[in-house]
Order: structure tokens, then C-alpha cells, then sequence
């Protein structure tokens, strides 16, 4: 059964947050909130995790994860970007947008998209999120957290524990999230290209 742990959103209390970063350590998808909506995460090294995440969620590998990282510097690890492309990306973090970007030889194989060879990252706006992403001391393997045949995110960590108690090693309960995944922009092109309209407003990034 998935642990239950409520954390206060402007200042979680660390023992809990300790708690899921050990969950995660031991291959365990928790569900957490974001600047966006609730979210799958696991542990970036852990292939069984990866493959459990996107169980739960419904999609195969094709479907793009994403990786999400505190800040800006940990990009260059896992993406190539010029010069041009961080300077978008920089204007617009942290906040509710997912940029698809080449992956770099760091990122497992199976990490990226099986054709493309890119991988999503983005930076999320929210503290409890940056709390784990800290305590964790690295990236998370991440998808939006909409039910298999739903079209809608979820935002209510009660309805996510009743839904996925026996699949979750965690739900983390900061209060409801907004109901928008976030916006998608593949920077791999000569353009910027829209994947997604989310809650990102496209203003920001010049769209």
C-alpha cells in the first residue's frame, strides 16, 4: 500500500521528504505534486522503476519521459544545447514547461525516445518538488499523472492513493495542484515547435 505522506507546502518537513527519497532509492514510483499537475516519478538509474512508471501511466516507449531537474545546471549533463536554445529555456525557469531536446551520451538508450534520441526536461516552480529534487541530489524520471484512458491530469492526492494504492510506493499530499500539464516545446529544430498548450504562457517563451 502506498505511504501517505502530508507535507505543509511552503515548508515540508524534511523527515517526510526523506522518507520518499528512500522509497525512490528502492525502485518505487511515488506520485508528487508540480507547478503543473501531479506527476509519476522514480529513480533515473533504475530500469525496473522506469518500466513500472510507464506501466502505471499506460504508455510504452515511445512516449516521451521527462527529466526533472532543479536548475539550469544540471541540462548540460543530459542535453546538447546551444547558445540560442538556453537562452529560451532560461527565460522560462523554472515554471510549467517541458523542452524536448537532443539527448546527450550520458542519458540512457532507454531514457530517450527509441527514433529521435531526445529526452524532455524541464525545471518545475514548486517547493516541494525542488525539496525532493535537492534531498535526491539528481534528476527524476518523470510523466504527468493521467490515468490510463483518462484525458485529464489528477490533482487530488486522496483520489491518487485510492486509484494506485497497490502500484505507488508513495503519494505526496501538498494541497491540490492546478489541472494543466505543462506546456511541450521541441527545441530539436531549426524553430522552436509547439508540442503541447499547457500552462506555460507561450508570451514567455516569445511564441
Amino acid at each position: 500500500m502506498a505511504q501517505y505522506l502530508q507535507v505543509h507546502p511552503d515548508n515540508p518537513q524534511l523527515r517526510l521528504l526523506k522518507q520518499a527519497v528512500a522509497l525512490l532509492e528502492k525502485g518505487g514510483v511515488v506520485a508528487v505534486p508540480t507547478d503543473s499537475s501531479y506527476a509519476l516519478v522514480c529513480h533515473v538509474d533504475d530500469k525496473a522503476a522506469a518500466d513500472n512508471l510507464r506501466r502505471i501511466r499506460g504508455v510504452d516507449d515511445k512516449h516521451h519521459l521527462t527529466l526533472l531537474c532543479r536548475d539550469l545546471s544540471e541540462l548540460a549533463n543530459y542535453a546538447r544545447v546551444d547558445n540560442r536554445q538556453f537562452r529560451l529555456i532560461k527565460s522560462a525557469t523554472p515554471g510549467p514547461y517541458t523542452f524536448i531536446l537532443e539527448a546527450s551520451k550520458e542519458v540512457p538508450r532507454r531514457l530517450s525516445h527509441p527514433s529521435r534520441k531526445t529526452i524532455g526536461l524541464r525545471v518545475p516552480d514548486h517547493k516541494v518538488l525542488q525539496d525532493l529534487l535537492a534531498l535526491h541530489n539528481g534528476p527524476l524520471l518523470a510523466t504527468t499523472l493521467i490515468p490510463p484512458g483518462d484525458t485529464e491530469p489528477l490533482n487530488d492526492a486522496h483520489e491518487i492513493r485510492e486509484r494506485f494504492e497497490h502500484q505507488l510506493a508513495a503519494v505526496i499530499d501538498a494541497g491540490a495542484c492546478a489541472l494543466e500539464p505543462t506546456t511541450v516545446v521541441d527545441l530539436t529544430g531549426g524553430q522552436p515547435e509547439l508540442i503541447r498548450q499547457g500552462r506555460g504562457d507561450l508570451a514567455t517563451l516569445g511564441l
